[in-house]
């Protein structure tokens, strides 16, 4: 007798792009700039979570909006790398954002056009696939389109609910304002600085404990994860807050890391893990994306043994 498995995780993309990124010694303005090392990734937030859930050893289906010759090749890159991907088409032209790492002083140039104008039809289609889609996980992450309604999120998160899923969200602006205010999300993961241009304000340690327990206590999101770069994260529940240190790694690229860090904690909900040994993955993944160059995501080898070695030092630090 076989055994059914589960539905992949639904990852949905409004604004997906080619990642482009190169490497040169020096940028100069009016000269021209010769890079070496050009890559080209699928890219755009929920393209990229469902990279890394594949990678980690998950089943994924990456929806996405996209058009033109450059959506195309989104699809194609995405199909190359064996992520289950469905593209549904759009008039406009579907961005390339640029990365430049200069040699000289290590630093990052990052280009991102803010993508083309959606229509109402071609979002529809979109709430259509949340609300029949079988997957208890839906992942909507990334920024919204040129002229896309606020409340596009919120809309899809009602829909996921209706249905018994638990609706995930990483974006920022009124995408995240709306959704928040609106609905009530499974997981919630803002960036420490889409935190503070949401509650308003610069925010130290005690504030964001209080502004992640207050999305919590209104009963807006269910858990709230929190990316603070080079300062760890931190995980806020009914069950209190969770601050947890970055794992210190020789960092070559910060891109990709939110993605990483969403996509890793999901897969592990998903699986099974508890809330904190999800939270605790996703830190390593994050600390595994910025090990990579360019837009370069996680391993999955590097994912478990930087996990494996936090949770042995948090083990040791206990019995002392």
């Amino acid at each position: 007798m076989s055994i059914a498995r589960p539905a992949p995780i639904l990852t949905i993309t409004l604004n997906p792009a080619v990642d482009v990124s190169s490497e040169t010694e020096t940028v100069r303005p009016v000269r021209k700039v010769r890079t070496s090392n050009v890559r080209y990734d699928p890219g755009g937030g929920g393209v990229n979570v469902a990279r890394v859930i594949t990678a980690l050893g998950g089943e994924a289906e990456a929806y996405f909006l996209a058009g033109g010759e450059t959506g195309s090749l989104l699809n194609r890159l995405l199909q190359a790398q064996g992520i289950d991907s469905h593209l549904m088409p759009i008039q406009g032209q579907t961005r390339i954002s640029f990365m430049v790492r200069e040699h000289s002083t290590g630093l990052e140039y990052r280009f991102v056009p803010e993508g083309p104008p959606v229509q109402p039809r071609e979002l529809e289609r979109c709430l259509d696939i949340v609300a029949s889609h079988k997957g208890q996980y839906v992942i909507a992450s990334g920024s919204l389109p040129t002229d896309a309604p606020p409340d596009i999120y919120a809309r899809m998160a009602k829909l996921a609910s209706a249905r018994g899923a638990k609706f995930v969200l990483d974006s920022s602006g009124l995408g995240l304002q709306t959704t928040l205010k609106q609905s009530r999300l499974y997981l919630v993961k803002p960036s420490l600085g889409e935190l503070e241009q949401f509650v308003g304000r610069k925010l130290d340690e005690a504030g964001v404990r209080q502004a992640a327990s207050d999305i919590v206590a209104s009963g807006a999101a269910e858990l709230v994860a929190i990316t603070m770069g080079v300062d760890g994260a931190l995980l806020a529940s009914a069950l209190g807050v969770l601050r947890v240190p970055a794992i210190h790694v020789r960092m070559r690229s910060a891109l990709g890391a939110g993605d990483s860090f969403l996509g890793a904690m999901v897969w592990a909900l998903s699986e099974g893990r508890t809330p904190e040994e999800a939270f605790r993955l996703g830190i390593a993944a994050g600390a595994a994306a910025v090990m990579k160059p360019g837009f370069e995501l996680c391993r999955r080898e590097e994912v478990l043994a930087l996990n494996a070695a936090a949770l042995s030092a948090v083990a040791r630090s206990q019995t002392h």
